[in-house]
């Protein structure tokens, strides 16, 4: 191995190593400070642990791409922590969290050797508080190491990492009163309110309706799980949980901030921060040492000439990736989607640089040969099934049963999104699997889970129809722009088909089809120009439109026809007697 923790990032643009970086913070500046933080928690966080504990568990490309999934393990050997940076000063009575305070020699007003005397006092004091938040075994340790310290200085904050990345709860850093970031806290708790803020937003993006308690129970994990990937974690551990929610309520209060977490199960420092580009929530990023599959031969050699590998043998690297929130929104077939991937950088273990245009996580090919693996029973990871069950290996027709269940609820609505030829290979793995003869009896005893999956499968296959009525729906299709005459003729050809089809469909999706029928039904330009022009006033085309308008129309009304015979319940019949 080329690289030791210990050396890591030690040619640092502008001064060696992180001491020197810290030195020279632009004051306040709060994305400076991330940067400068990426750099000390990937360092002593993930770097350190992964060269002096054995069998570091590298975190697996699939857990960084959302949906994100419930963690299997929890190593308690690593290190775990929370913290926030607020770019102001902080007032302590009227913060909205507790912490224990630590003051800053800059917040001094004492000149010559009072002012001394009263900055050692300060530093004790400081230490004090430290000391007293740690296992007792530890504090005679710290109070040496530190003696006479100002630990509140970024200079001193690499030196207190080994024992914050231990603490139970957050440290906290904010400005002094000349505007320089200090550590200004320990032992800080966030506050979660999820009660609040769970039913809060269910109510608001229509999920829930206040007293309504069964269509509570029916989404409130939905909400849950979605509210929770916003802020960049499934539904975890109190720590992380607490940490988003703080976000969020920083985030709506208007506070320029940074919230950042480690877990030790998920092994991914993630961190939520306020962003020019991102108005609406914070911007989400996790920091994870990963390793890229050897199948993507171009971007490991472009790595390894660039010595961006952690580990060359096993093909380590720093990996940061960027993800985008997406508003709830009821109308797309994809609905779930809370995040996707924006960006990945591979972060160069010795400068610091980080190079992006890589695609390391999100990847189709990757995708396939996992649930080629799979189906194959040659798949000899983890995966949890249903949030409860750990199933190891895909050696028996039951683990890969719920292994596919577990791929296909994780990767729904990309399969929904990727491209035809991706689609047909995985159509074709699938059918091969599921609809084999040869599988029959074998399936015979587990038919309740093959049914599951059967169903999983069912819905990507009918959605992917819709999702085409959606991009329709905006007159686009593989990227062109259409006419309207364009759209109208694809889209009444797919419901015309739909029609057939529509017995076996999902209720959401019958209903989704039918709303976005209605809508290109209510669009004001087609009807000022076509619908409601007399035929003599229109040309071929106009004339066109207007037929593919009025078929339109019959098509919706044999949907809504279907659509309530299949809602209405039976009618009671009238019994024969002998």
């Amino acid at each position: 191995m080329f690289l030791s923790w210990e050396n890591a990032f030690s040619k640092l643009p502008g001064g060696r190593g992180l001491a020197a970086r810290a030195r020279s913070l632009k004051d306040g500046d709060l994305l400076a400070l991330k940067d400068f933080l990426d750099l000390a928690h990937a360092k002593y966080a993930l770097l350190q642990p992964y060269f002096t504990l054995p069998n570091y568990p590298l975190v697996e490309n699939r857990e960084l791409l959302p949906s994100f999934e419930v963690d299997i393990f929890e190593y308690k050997e690593l290190p775990g922590f929370s913290m926030v940076v607020l770019p102001r000063q902080l007032s302590y009575f009227q913060e909205v969290f507790q912490y224990d305070i630590l003051h800053s020699p800059d917040d001094l007003h004492g000149p010559g050797s009072r002012g001394a005397a009263v900055a050692e006092r300060l530093a004790a004091s400081n230490l004090n508080s430290l000391t007293m938040r740690i296992p007792r075994q530890d504090q005679d340790r710290l109070r040496q190491q530190f003696a006479g310290t100002d630990i509140t200085s970024l200079s001193s904050y690499m030196e207190l990492l080994p024992t914050l990345l231990n603490m139970e709860r957050a440290h906290v850093l904010s400005h002094t009163s000349k505007g320089r970031f200090h550590l200004a806290g320990v032992y800080s708790s966030f506050p979660s309110y999820l009660d609040t803020e769970l039913k809060q937003f269910g109510l608001r993006i229509g999920k829930f309706s206040a007293g309504d308690d069964a269509k509570y129970e029916a989404n409130r994990l939905f909400v849950y799980q979605f509210l929770m990937e916003l802020y960049g974690f499934p539904i975890v551990s109190e720590r992380r949980t607490s940490a988003a929610m703080f976000a969020r309520r920083l985030s709506r209060s208007g506070e320029n901030f940074m919230v950042r977490v480690l877990g030790q199960s998920d092994r991914t420092i993630t961190t939520m921060y306020s962003h020019p580009d991102a108005k609406h929530y914070p911007r989400v990023e996790k920091l994870a040492l990963v390793s890229v599959h050897e199948h993507f031969k171009d971007t490991v050699k472009l790595l390894g000439d660039g010595g961006y590998f952690v580990d060359p043998e096993k093909r380590v690297v720093i990996l940061r990736v960027v993800y985008n929130q997406h508003k709830y929104d009821p109308d797309n077939v994809r609905q779930d989607r809370a995040l996707s991937v924006v960006r990945q950088e591979v972060i160069h273990p010795l400068t610091g640089v980080a190079t992006s245009g890589l695609n390391i996580i999100k990847d189709s090919y990757s995708m396939f040969l996992r649930l080629n693996d799979i189906v194959r029973g040659e798949y000899h990871g983890r995966v949890v099934f249903k949030r409860h069950e750990i199933v190891q290996g895909t050696d028996t027709d039951e683990k890969r049963l719920k292994f596919l269940h577990s791929w296909l609820t994780k990767h729904q609505r990309r399969i929904i999104s990727y491209s035809e030829d991706f689609y047909a290979n995985v159509v074709k793995v699938l059918d091969g699997y599921l609809l084999s003869p040869d599988n029959y009896d074998r399936f015979t005893p587990m038919r309740a889970l093959h049914q599951e999956v059967w169903s999983k499968y069912s819905y990507i296959q009918q959605a992917r129809k819709v999702k085409i009525l959606e991009d329709l729906l905006l007159r686009q299709h593989r990227g062109q722009k259409l006419s309207y005459l364009a759209m109208l003729t694809a889209f009444t050809g797919i419901v015309s088909d739909l029609k057939f089809e529509m017995v076996n469909y999902f209720d959401e999706l019958v209903d989704r089809v039918i709303k976005m029928a209605e809508t290109i039904l209510q669009d004001r330009y087609l009807h000022k120009n076509f619908v409601n022009r007399k035929d003599e006033d229109l040309s071929e085309y106009g004339l066109q439109i207007k037929k593919m308008y009025g078929r339109l129309v019959s098509l919706v009304d044999e949907f809504g026809r279907i659509r309530k015979l299949r809602t209405e319940p039976p009618r009671p019949q009238n019994m024969l007697t002998l």
